[in-house]
């Protein structure tokens, strides 16, 4: 895992988890701005691998990338804070903050980075991106709203990452789509209120733990190798759970915020914002069920000599979580009775 190689990777852990915590609670933009340059200092030696060339490329393109969004996040308080004496709301200067704290989540249109980046991660590092790197750009974003800007772009994030994921054979491209996809949900979240984002983020977090988990373990990288070893059916059975989870499909608990977040769109007469969520929703499906009807029905691929034996309590946490995702059907069907 992560901290099995030395002290240091612990230390710098713990770094980007007080970075973040620093960058929620600063009273100042600067404070703000301190706070993501830290945890972007702490997160590369995370991804970086001496070993392994892609993860020295995925760092230093990470380090790129962090470093424009900051200097255009820096650039735009400062320049509000000169020209406009207040920091009152300004269309242009929250368009611009707006962009670069898009740009530090591998938002759409600025995600091109995203699936490139995950690729040359391990899933370790590649849950830590999808989740736990998410929450300070959010919620700075949260600050300093453009509401219209903002609706453009979750609907841009969804269709994106609906669409993007389509042709991937990749399993981390994938679920890196998957990521841009519901981060337009999570946006509507965060404008409808704090709380909603909170219970999405931490019901997602929880999918995409399972998911990375269970490739981990497995040592699975792309969808072939799903196809190929011989796994336990029970196994497939749970990945094919927390896959339809994850793309929201109604029994599920993955659907649960998602249902709660349509019920707002329709009583607010968001119809068009709606109907595209739900319409990306069902191709994210798409390709999901996909790859499990082909991981189920592919039996004839059984090779002998790829046999994979679980550990006993590696089957039981996965067990437990697979069972909790089956707990959103008693969470959807008595939250608006």
């Amino acid at each position: 895992m992560l901290f099995n190689t030395n002290s240091n990777k612990m230390f710098f852990f713990f770094i980007l988890i007080f970075s973040t915590l620093i960058s929620i609670s600063a009273n100042s933009w600067m404070g703000c701005w301190i706070g993501l340059e830290i945890n972007l200092l702490s997160f590369i030696p995370l991804i970086s691998n001496s070993k392994n060339l892609l993860s020295s490329e995925a760092s230093l393109k990470y380090f790129l990338i962090q470093t424009i969004a900051s200097i255009n996040f820096l650039f735009s308080i400062l320049m509000n804070m000169t020209l406009m004496k207040n920091f009152e709301i300004n269309n242009l200067f929250s368009i611009l903050i707006n962009s670069s704290m898009m740009m530090k989540m591998g938002s759409a249109p600025f995600h091109f980075w995203f699936p490139n980046i995950i690729e040359g991660m391990s899933w370790l590092n590649c849950f830590i991106l999808m989740s736990w790197q998410k929450i300070t750009p959010m919620i700075l974003l949260s600050y300093y709203m453009n509401n219209y800007f903002l609706m453009l772009i979750m609907m841009i994030n969804v269709i994106i990452g609906a669409i993007g994921g389509i042709n991937q054979t990749s399993l981390r491209k994938l679920m890196s789509f998957s990521s841009i996809n519901n981060l337009g949900w999570m946006m509507f979240a965060i404008m409808i209120s704090e709380f909603l984002w909170l219970l999405y983020f931490f019901i997602y977090t929880f999918m995409i733990s399972i998911m990375c988990f269970i490739f981990y373990i497995m040592n699975i990288y792309f969808i072939n190798q799903l196809f190929i070893f011989n796994m336990n059916m029970m196994l497939k059975f749970f990945l094919f759970i927390n896959f339809l989870s994850m793309g929201g499909l109604p029994p599920f608990l993955g659907f649960f915020p998602k249902w709660i977040m349509i019920n707002f769109m329709i009583s607010n007469k968001f119809y068009i914002i709606s109907f595209i969520f739900i319409l990306m929703s069902l191709i994210t499906l798409f390709f999901y069920i996909r790859i499990v009807y082909s991981c189920i029905l592919f039996n004839y691929l059984k090779l002998k000599w790829f046999k994979i034996f679980l550990k006993n309590n590696y089957f039981i946490i996965i067990l437990i979580t697979s069972l909790i995702s089956i707990t959103g059907m008693i969470f959807s069907t008595f939250y608006f009775i």
